[in-house]
């Protein structure tokens, strides 16, 4: 029998397996979770996951807000964000900065897409991606299908490569 730990920790509600220190891999269920996006709005993986529009979730965990690499991955998923809706695809970024940076950095670059707010990277625990001791995570995308089971992961530091290698992936699955 599965058993699940509902954490609330300020204003992040995570859903999680209760063995979810296990490194998450393809396959897996992705841990549902809920936090405030960049307009301080709850977003939740499962509510997203349930709209028929919506074929699957690309959740990308990246650094810092308006950092060279972090912006040039950003603006990459701005610049293709149409080949994303037409397959299905809604774009969801996410670090440990706040609700306030992330409406800057929104704003800044015309993000067209989701950016939730980890600031006590207690998603990033649960996904596995925290740098350790630190207050930033590492830079990995996942692929999340309708039914909640993650698709492929894409770990390395190339910000570009994750976008190009998700619309491969995405083409591939869906």
């Amino acid at each position: 029998m599965t058993r699940y730990v509902i954490i609330f920790v300020g204003s992040v509600l995570i859903t999680m397996n209760a063995s979810a220190a296990e490194v998450l891999k393809a396959g897996a269920l992705a841990p549902k979770i809920s936090a405030p996006d960049q307009t301080n709005k709850t977003w939740n993986l499962a509510d997203t996951l349930s709209k028929p529009a919506v074929k699957a979730v690309v959740l990308y965990f990246y650094p810092k807000d308006d950092t060279p690499g972090c912006t040039k991955q950003a603006c990459g998923f701005r610049d293709h964000i149409s080949t994303f809706i037409q397959k299905g695809v809604e774009v969801v970024g996410i670090s440990c900065d706040s609700v306030a940076s992330h409406q800057r950095f929104a704003k800044k670059f015309s993000l067209p897409f989701t950016l939730l707010s980890d600031a006590k990277c207690n998603v990033a625990d649960v996904y596995g991606v925290r740098v350790p001791k630190r207050n930033f995570t590492r830079r990995i995308s996942f692929l999340i299908s309708k039914d909640g089971k993650i698709l492929r992961i894409f770990d390395h530091r190339d910000p570009l490569r994750h976008i190009s290698e998700m619309q491969m992936a995405i083409g591939k699955h869906l």
